[in-house]
C-alpha cells in the first residue's frame, strides 16, 4: 500500500545538560557573540554616537521679481526710490524714480536647477544728484514660497525694510548672502544714470538634521542578522550533537 503525506508539523525537542558542562559553556559564549558583537560592530562604524548628520543639497531657487530700491541722494535725506508694488509707488509721489532692470538666471551645470541671478539696474538721476547709499531688497522663493512682502498692503510700513527684516529673521527657515563683495565706482558722467550690477549665486546647500536614537537602530540591524546566524549555528550544534546533550522529545508522536 502506498502512503502520502496529509499533514505535518515541527517536532519539539528539548536539549537538557547541567551546569557546569561544556554545552553550557557553548550557550554563554553564543549569547555573549550575540549580544556584544553587535555592539562592537556598530561602535566601529564610526557613527554609533552621531547626534546630527549632513547633507549637501542644490535647492530649488528662483527671483520672484519683487524688487524693492531705496538710493539716497543727499546727504540732507533726499532719496528716491522704486518697487515693483504699485501700493507702494503711489506713496512714493514724487520720490518716484523708474529705472531699467535687466535680470537673467542661468543654469550653469545643466543639473534642471538655477545657479545663477545676473541683476543689472540702470537708475536715472538728475544733473545735480548723486547717490550716497543704496538699499535694494530681492525676494527669491525656496520651492515653497511664503513671502515677507504683503504687496496687497496699503499701510506703509508694510514696506519698511526694518519691518520687513524682523519678519524675515522670525521665520523658522532663513537664508543669507554671504561673503558678498563690493565695487563701488565713482566718477559718473553728467547726465549718465547710476549703474548696479551684481551676481547672485545658488550654491549647495548643507543640511543639518537631529538623529534620534540612531544608535538603537544601528544596533537593532545588526543584532538581528547575530541573532539569525547562531540560531543556526546552535541547531546545528544541538541537532547533531556536537556536544553532548540530552535530547528530549516534547509530546507524543503518532503514527499511522
Amino acid at each position: 500500500m502506498a502512503f502520502y503525506e496529509v499533514y505535518s508539523h515541527p517536532a519539539l525537542v528539548r536539549y537538557r545538560t547541567s551546569v557546569c558542562t561544556k554545552a553550557t559553556l557553548f550557550l554563554v559564549v553564543v549569547l555573549c557573540l550575540t549580544y556584544i558583537a553587535p555592539l562592537l560592530v556598530a561602535y566601529r562604524s564610526q557613527g554609533f554616537w552621531i547626534k546630527r548628520k549632513t547633507y549637501e543639497e542644490q535647492p530649488v531657487v528662483r527671483f520672484q521679481y519683487q524688487t524693492l530700491l531705496f538710493a539716497a541722494t543727499s546727504l540732507q535725506g533726499d532719496y528716491v526710490a522704486w518697487s515693483t508694488f504699485p501700493h507702494l509707488n503711489n506713496m512714493l509721489g514724487t520720490n518716484l524714480r523708474i529705472p531699467a532692470v535687466s535680470v537673467r538666471e542661468e543654469d550653469q551645470n545643466q543639473d534642471g536647477k538655477l545657479d545663477l541671478l545676473t541683476f543689472q539696474l540702470q537708475l536715472p538721476l538728475k544733473s545735480d544728484e548723486h547717490v550716497y547709499n543704496i538699499q535694494l531688497l530681492l525676494t527669491f522663493s525656496y520651492q515653497l514660497f511664503v513671502s515677507v512682502i504683503d504687496g496687497a498692503s496699503l499701510f506703509a510700513s508694510s514696506y519698511d525694510l526694518i519691518n520687513i527684516m524682523r519678519s524675515y529673521q522670525e521665520r523658522n527657515l532663513s537664508t543669507v548672502l554671504s561673503s558678498p563683495v563690493l565695487v563701488w565706482t565713482v566718477g559718473r558722467a553728467d547726465g549718465s544714470p547710476f549703474e548696479l550690477n551684481a551676481e547672485i549665486r545658488y550654491p549647495l546647500e548643507i543640511i543639518r538634521y537631529p538623529l534620534t536614537k540612531f544608535a538603537w537602530i544601528q544596533y537593532v540591524s545588526i543584532l538581528l542578522i547575530f541573532l539569525w546566524v547562531f540560531e543556526r549555528i546552535k541547531r546545528f550544534v544541538f541537532q547533531n550533537q556536537v556536544i553532548r546533550t540530552a535530547p528530549i522529545p516534547v509530546g507524543k508522536l503518532h503514527f499511522s
